[in-house]
């Protein structure tokens, strides 16, 4: 896995919302150098298994799907009798 990269905007947006999660649910006030830090500790941290599970659910679905095509091409089969 590659690191965690966020555009500017991004960055900005989710900073934003880091802030106000600190004033509104912590009743804290916390800098944008803070937050982006806080945004950047999750991201390396906690983000691979926010990703793990991601890829889980890719390979789930995968499944269901492949299987799901499977049958579709049994239903082509003509019959031989």
């Amino acid at each position: 896995m590659s690191d965690i990269k966020f555009s500017k905007d991004e960055t900005d947006r989710i900073v934003s919302k880091i802030k106000m999660y600190f004033n509104d649910e912590l009743d804290q006030e916390i800098g944008g150098f803070e937050a982006e830090f806080l945004m950047g500790f999750f991201a390396k941290e906690i983000g691979p298994y926010f990703y793990n599970q991601g890829i889980s659910d890719a390979q789930t679905l995968f499944t269901e799907k492949a299987e799901e095509l499977g049958y579709l091409v049994q239903e082509l089969e003509k019959s031989t009798i």
